[in-house]
C-alpha cells in the first residue's frame, strides 16, 4: 500500500505517522517511511537523534542516480538527464519492490530499529539556504513522486510518506501516487481548512481521503468534526502522554501507547488493507502519464530540447495483469513485465 499523511502545519501529521509506521512495524508488516516533509522530522519522530537525521542521505542529491537506475533499458527515455520527476515507467524501465534490495535503497534508505521491529527510511533532504532564490520545494519532493511511479507494492507491504503541510502536493501529481490519503485534522476551524482544500483539489482524481482527528478532548470536539467532514472522518486520537513523552525526547514503547489511542492506529491499518483492494491500476497509470504531459508541455520540453511527452509507452499499465500478458507480447520480452508491470 502507498499511504500519504497530510495536514496543515502543527496538526500532528508527522507525529501520527510515525506512530503508524511503529504500528505496521510492530505486527510485522514491511514498511518503507518516506520523509517527503519540508521541515524533515520524521526521522526524529521514529527515534533518531538530530544528528542521526541531519546526517541522513537526501533523495535529491542521488537524483541522477535514481533515474539512471529505474531508466533501465526503456529504449523511449534516450538518457538519465531527460528523465523528470513525472517520467512514468515502460517495457525495460526497472521497477521497485518494498522487500528488496536495490542500488536505490542502498545509496538513500537507512534503517531504523525500533523497540518492536523495525522500517526503511527515505528522505528528501531539507531545505537549505543553497535553496534559497533559486529552487522550490517540490524540486525536492519530486524524487518521491518519480519512485512511486515506478514502485510495485503489495496487500501486506507499505510505503507510508510524511507529506509536506498544507495543500503544497497539488503543485505535482503526486497527491495521486496514493492508495489512501490520511488527513489529519484538529477539532478547529484551522484545522478543518485544509481538509476541505484537498477534498475540492482531489474529487476529480479518484483519491480516496479518510479524516483522522487529533487532539480530541470531549464530545463538542467530536461533534466539531463530525459535523465538518461528515462520511469522511474515521477515527479521532485523543490527548496522548505517550506523545508528550515522545516529544520531550524520551523513548517510550509503543505497548505502553494507551489503548485507544492505539486501536486508533489499527483501525488505520485496516482502512488502508480494504483501499488496497479497490486500486485501479490503469487509472493510476493514465493519471502519471496525464500529469507527465501536463509537465512536459508547461516546462520541460524546453528545458530538454525536446518532446518528453514521446516517453509515454501507450498501453502499458503498472501493476499486475489477471489474466496474463496481451498477444504480441513475451513474457522475456521487458524486464518490467516480467516484475508485474504489464501492457
Amino acid at each position: 500500500m502507498k499511504i500519504a499523511f497530510v495536514g496543515k502545519g502543527g496538526s500532528g501529521k508527522t507525529t501520527l505517522s510515525a506512530l503508524f509506521i511503529r504500528h505496521l512495524a510492530a505486527i510485522g508488516r514491511p514498511v518503507i517511511a518516506v520523509d517527503a516533509d519540508i521541515n524533515q522530522h520524521l526521522g526524529p519522530a521514529l527515534g533518531l537523534t538530530d544528528t542521526q537525521a541531519a546526517d541522513l542521505p537526501s533523495l535529491g542529491a542521488h537524483l541522477p542516480e535514481i533515474k539512471e537506475y529505474l531508466r533501465g533499458s526503456n529504449p523511449l527515455i534516450r538518457s538519465a538527464d531527460e528523465m523528470i520527476k513525472t517520467t512514468p515507467p515502460g517495457r525495460g524501465s526497472r521497477l521497485l519492490r518494498i522487500v528488496e534490495e536495490n542500488p536505490v535503497y542502498a545509496a538513500c534508505a537507512r534503517p531504523i530499529a525500533l523497540d518492536e521491529g523495525s522500517v526503511r527510511l527515505l528522505a528528501t533532504g531539507a531545505f537549505t539556504e543553497e535553496d534559497l532564490g533559486v529552487a522550490c520545494y517540490h524540486s525536492k519532493v519530486g524524487a518521491v513522486e518519480l519512485l512511486l511511479n515506478h514502485l510495485l507494492d503489495g496487500p501486506d507491504e507499505y510505503l507510508v510518506t510524511d507529506m509536506t503541510a498544507g495543500s503544497d502536493s497539488f503543485a505535482s501529481g503526486l497527491f495521486t501516487r496514493f492508495d489512501l490519503t490520511f488527513l489529519v485534522a484538529e477539532p478547529t476551524r484551522k484545522g478543518v481548512s485544509v481538509y476541505r482544500q484537498y477534498k475540492d483539489y482531489a474529487r476529480d482524481f479518484g483519491v480516496q481521503l479518510r479524516v483522522v482527528g487529533n487532539k480530541v478532548q470531549g464530545p463538542d470536539d467530536l461533534a466539531f468534526l463530525r459535523r465538518e467532514v461528515g462520511d469522511d472522518l474515521l477515527a479521532t486520537f485523543g490527548q496522548s502522554d505517550w506523545v508528550r513523552r515522545l516529544e520531550q525526547g524520551a523513548e517510550p514503547p509503543l505497548k505502553s501507547l494507551e489503548p485507544a489511542n492505539r486501536a486508533v492506529l489499527e483501525e488505520l491499518r485496516a482502512e488502508a488493507e480494504a483501499a488496497h483492494g479497490l486500486r485501479d491500476a490503469r487509472r493510476y497509470t493514465e493519471q502519471a502519464v496525464l500529469f507527465h504531459r501536463r509537465n512536459a508541455e508547461s516546462w520541460a520540453n524546453a528545458k530538454a530540447g525536446t518532446d518528453l511527452a514521446t516517453q509515454v509507452d501507450e498501453g502499458f499499465v503498472l501493476g499486475g495483469f489477471p489474466d496474463g500478458l496481451p498477444d504480441g507480447f513475451a513474457a522475456d520480452a521487458a524486464p518490467a513485465a516480467q516484475a508485474g508491470a504489464t501492457v
